[in-house]
């Protein structure tokens, strides 16, 4: 007879560094860990996150600590997902900075005025 092996569920914690766009007064960390609080979804059901995923807001960062299976790629989707909602996909992107953290960043617009310049 073998023995029903019960699965440890693996604790995943995320962070979300947005003090460059809150720096500027471009994002508010409140709304922003609002709407991610409102649209993860677990087991199927949006904004009932229960004891499943914590998402907290401190200074400039935003921590989500999940005790199911979660996605990185998933928070990564929803942050685009606020940027457009906020209308500042065209000014922000999100990068990975290390295999549990995100960056919200500027694009690098001066490259691009400067290559006209010279084209001109």
């Amino acid at each position: 007879m073998k023995k029903a092996v019960k699965k440890q569920s693996k604790r995943v914690r995320f962070t979300l560094d947005c003090s460059v766009p809150v720096g500027d007064n471009v994002i508010n960390i409140d709304t922003f860990a609002k709407f991610l609080t409102d649209r993860i979804k677990v087991n199927g059901k949006a904004g009932v996150l229960g004891d499943a995923v914590k998402v907290e807001a401190k200074d400039t960062q935003i921590n989500v600590d999940a005790k199911l299976p979660f996605s990185k790629r998933y928070l990564k989707y929803l942050s685009k997902k606020y940027l457009k909602k906020q209308q500042l996909r065209d000014y922000l992107h999100v990068i990975a900075t290390s295999a549990n953290a995100y960056q919200l960043k500027y694009f690098n617009i001066t490259q691009d005025e400067e290559d006209e310049e010279e084209e001109e």
